[in-house]
């Protein structure tokens, strides 16, 4: 289990218990938040949301490296299209405290824990969480080049050692890569987001999928496909309620020591259509690429 069993007051506990299921990048002149040199925080650039009291409580003596990455969401996150304009006044509470809240599921004490985050797309949760705890190695999965480009230069900017970045998809990092936590935000559906998921577990590793108020709703609706897929223990984490204006809550499914790898071939309508195009393709035609790695300098 994680930290969470000892009580801590972030954490709102499981339910939807699945045991009850029958069957089986920024560039080098954008503006950053300076460091306060007193006791009161300088107030934020234009466009940038003040920061919540709750944002120590999350990310502690790394607090000024969250103030700059909502700095650069609210400049080039906005105009590189990763984030919409009209998300600028709820960035720290719609965003990036929603994201920063989830460390507290990840246990401490295993230095060079490693998380992949799938979709990351502005860094949401996978750079948040590389904020909040030096300790994780956590890798982006992002397969838009323009995205992991952004994602280097934002990386490269905190100066953030403890991050990876792959250009690709999650299918292609099964056999590249594997840790005990994966997660991802608005990325699709559990069950599809199972598919692409759980072969990068480790043995009773955890997919943290970043949801909302239907969370409970769409576990009912699956569970009983994700038993079958190799899930052992399933439930919905309540996090934050009470600290953030918007608890975070997390569908949190666990595999156990083993899942069966043949039941994640992936066919749905679109990849048949690709997969009969590539079977008409004459040979040496365009191949599927290679994902590309850009890791982080260190952070100070």
């Amino acid at each position: 289990m994680t930290d969470s069993d000892g009580g801590s007051p972030l954490h709102g506990g499981t339910t939807e218990p699945l045991s009850s299921a029958t069957g089986s990048g920024g560039s080098a002149d954008d503006p950053v938040l300076a460091e306060p040199t007193g006791p009161e925080r300088p107030e934020p650039a234009p466009g940038v949301p003040a920061t919540p009291t709750a944002a120590a409580a999350v990310f502690g003596t790394r607090l000024s490296l969250a103030e700059e990455f909502v700095t650069i969401l609210a400049d080039t996150g906005i105009s590189h299209g990763l984030i919409g304009p009209r998300e600028a006044p709820r960035l720290w509470d719609r965003h990036v405290l929603n994201c920063g809240l989830v460390h507290h599921v990840i246990p401490v004490g295993t230095p060079g824990q490693r998380v992949i985050d799938i979709g990351s797309g502005a860094g949401l949760p996978g750079l948040v969480l590389a904020i909040a705890r030096p300790d994780l190695e956590v890798h982006l999965v992002e397969p838009l080049a323009r995205r992991t480009g952004w994602l280097s230069g934002v990386t490269a900017r905190l100066e953030l050692e403890n991050v990876v970045i792959h250009t690709a998809r999650a299918e292609s990092m099964w056999d590249r890569i594997s840790a005990p936590w994966v997660t991802a935000r608005a990325v699709s559906g559990i069950l599809q987001l199972a598919h692409w998921t759980l072969p990068l577990l480790e043995p009773r590793g955890s997919l943290l999928a970043l949801k909302g108020s239907r969370a409970g709703e769409e576990l009912r609706e699956h569970r009983a496909a994700l038993t079958r897929l190799g899930v052992v223990d399933a439930g919905v984490e309540v996090i934050g309620a009470g600290l953030a204006p918007e608890p975070t809550i997390v569908l949190r499914v666990t595999i156990g020591d083993s899942i069966d790898r043949r039941r994640f071939r992936i066919q749905t309508p679109s990849s048949a259509g690709s997969a009969r195009r590539r079977a008409d393709r004459p040979k040496g035609g365009r191949g599927t690429g290679s994902a590309s790695r850009t890791r982080g300098r260190r952070t100070t």
